[in-house]
């Protein structure tokens, strides 16, 4: 997990955020559009079999293009796909990773 903090701390540049976000982002100083983007990945992560419609448009009312819905289930599906091989092989975090950085 250290490497999506990292690659996260580096995209907002914002340290506060990034705890608001690892507290509970749905609490967090997030935009309206990327709380949009993250209910519906939670629930393509946790509820695959329950999405509609409804949760694409729900996107598109935040201005998300049909393009930038492809990309959100891409990479969500990517994660799922990715850290389900890491699991099932029983892939430990590196040895370079410290305990604090891994948190």
């Amino acid at each position: 997990m250290f490497h999506h903090k990292r690659g996260l701390r580096n995209l907002l540049k914002d340290d506060n955020l990034l705890e608001q976000i690892e507290e509970d982002w749905t609490t967090s100083q997030l935009s309206d559009s990327r709380k949009t983007m993250l209910n519906f990945a939670v629930k393509l992560t946790n509820e695959p079999k329950n999405m509609e419609i409804e949760d694409v448009n729900k996107l598109r009312e935040v201005n998300f293009s049909d393009r930038d819905v492809l990309d959100i289930v891409e990479v969500t599906a990517y994660y799922a796909y990715a850290n389900r091989l890491a699991d099932g092989l029983g892939v430990a975090i590196e040895d370079w990773v410290s305990e604090d950085e891994s948190t």
